[in-house]
């Protein structure tokens, strides 16, 4: 079998299927064409439709636009007319306000020159009264002065002398008057005050009990035993002039049983060599290089020692000091005397007594203790601080931190700074009492004249100077002028001029007040 008749009944087989399946398609469309046409017209009549409804809602539509755009037109007009008349009716108000205006304006007008026609007939009046007034004035002061004349032709003196002899009169009358009331008042202030003053400052020197003893050039130091002589000597003598050599001072070694005298003007150098004794007599230990090393050891030591006596005295004053610097400035005190009189016990006498006479005022005791204990601790400051000593102390202590009521006290006990308050002048009485005491201070009687007389000398040796008199033991020196001879200024100037004079012609510890009085006194009595 060929391949032809095996391809071929497929082949028509296939053709077949396609012809059959044509004619089906065919007839089938036929079938539905009438559908399809129906359903075309019937969605162009839904189409035609719709678009009839868009186009009324458009219609629809555009006229409410129409409308609306209207009636806003109709109200926009509405509204400007409504304005324009509003505008129209401000305007014809104000124009009826501009006419009310001018009529007020045209009345006050009328007003105010009828005022100036009332004001003008006014001031003729006036003119014309003012001319008959400076008329009868004329005469009246004619007939004052004519009057005048008289009772001058009669009294004697004219106006301005009388005038003067009554006031002149009456100043007396009141000047007298014055004056006796015055001396009353001072007299019984005066007499009430002494009184006052002398009970309490003779309260306070009732109540302590001081020593009356002054410290000498020398110190005494107790020996445990009179072997310890020959010791301190030394072989040759080369211990006690190694002591000598280290310390600056003499050492007496003599037949007074059981102690050893020292002797040096300086009494700091006097108390190392004493206290250098003392340790070497602990030891046991005395050859030339242990009394150099003891005396080295005492002296670094020093600081110590002086804040050592700096708080015994605060204790034995009842003061609290709590500042190192403080405490050693007191401690220095102990080796600085005031005409003999040692500065660290004058100031604890001080504070006692400034406490007892604070305690009888009602004032701070213990402030007032304070300001006597500290009053003299610009004593202990060395050369390189200038001025005062209660100026320099109160610097020191301003350092430190000190309450201003105790500063002011310091700085103001001698009245160097400024008015005094009553710290300053408690502890200026007590600082007094302290220094007037019997026995507290000595001094050669014939040098203790002598310079007393030397500023009275120099004082009156200027030309207006009645008296003068040196007190506190030549510290102040008073002077008193002629009041007729001087006036306040040459007061002044006579106050520095014998100051500078006392400088060149005097040496003095310390400083020197000079106080010129000048005071005219004028005294009646009344019998």
């Amino acid at each position: 079998m060929d391949a032809a008749s095996i391809v071929l009944p497929p082949a028509l087989a296939l053709l077949g299927g396609f012809a059959i399946g044509y004619r089906a398609r065919v007839w089938l469309e036929s079938r539905a064409a009438p559908a399809a046409k129906r359903a075309a017209a019937a969605r162009r009549g839904d189409a035609e439709r719709e678009a009839k409804s868009i186009v009324r809602e458009a219609q629809i539509q555009a006229r409410s636009e129409v409308l609306r755009a209207r009636e806003a037109f109709e109200a926009s007009v509405k509204e400007q007319r409504r304005e324009l008349n509003e505008t129209l009716s401000s305007l014809n108000k104000r124009e009826h306000a501009l006419a009310q205006r001018e009529d007020n304006m045209d009345r006050k007008a009328d007003v105010l020159d009828r005022r100036a026609d009332a004001l003008d007939k006014k001031s003729a009046a006036a003119e014309s009264a003012a001319a008959e007034a400076r008329a009868r004035s004329a005469e009246a002061e004619k007939a004052l002065a004519e009057s005048a004349r008289a009772l001058e032709k009669l009294a004697g003196m004219t106006r301005d002398e009388a005038r003067r002899d009554l006031v002149a009169k009456a100043d007396r009358d009141i000047q007298g008057q014055l004056g006796t009331l015055l001396r009353r008042r001072r007299e019984e202030a005066e007499k009430d005050s002494a009184k006052i003053a002398r009970k309490i400052v003779l309260e306070a020197m009732q109540r302590y009990a001081g020593s009356q003893a002054s410290d000498a050039m020398v110190r005494t130091v107790a020996l445990p035993s009179e072997d310890m002589k020959g010791r301190i000597i030394g072989r040759e003598g080369r211990n006690i002039r190694a002591l000598e050599s280290a310390t600056g001072c003499s050492i007496l070694v003599d037949d007074t049983p059981g102690v050893i005298v020292v002797s040096a003007a300086d009494p700091v150098r006097r108390e190392i060599a004493a206290v250098s004794l003392e340790r070497l007599f602990a030891t046991g230990r005395l050859h030339p290089q242990r009394v150099e090393e003891t005396v080295e050891e005492v002296r670094r030591d020093w600081d110590a020692r002086l804040s050592e006596f700096g708080a015994a005295a605060a204790d034995e004053a009842n003061v609290s000091v709590s500042d190192p610097e403080t405490l050693r400035a007191l401690g220095r005190l102990a080796f600085r005397s005031s005409y003999s009189q040692n500065v660290l016990r004058h100031s604890v006498e001080t504070a006692r007594f400034a406490g007892m006479i604070a305690a009888e005022l009602g004032l701070d005791e213990a402030a007032a203790r304070r300001v006597g204990l500290l009053h003299d601790i610009g004593k202990a400051m060395d050369e390189t601080h200038e001025g005062p000593h209660a100026a320099v102390g109160a610097d020191f202590l301003r350092a430190r931190g000190e309450q201003q009521l105790v500063l002011d006290g310091v700085a103001g006990h001698h009245g160097e700074a400024g008015p005094q308050t009553e710290m300053a002048l408690v502890a200026s009485i007590a600082d007094a009492i302290s220094s007037a005491r019997p026995g507290a201070r000595h001094e050669s009687s014939e040098n203790y004249v002598k310079r007393i007389e030397t500023l009275e000398k120099i004082a009156l040796s200027f030309p207006g100077v009645t008296r003068a008199f040196a007190v506190q033991a030549g510290r102040d020196l008073r002077v008193i002028v002629d009041p007729d001879a001087s006036s306040d200024q040459d007061a002044i100037v006579l106050a520095a001029k014998i100051a500078r004079q006392i400088e060149q012609d005097v040496a003095f510890p310390g400083q020197i007040r000079v106080t010129v009085v000048r005071e005219k006194r004028c005294v009646e009595f009344a019998r």
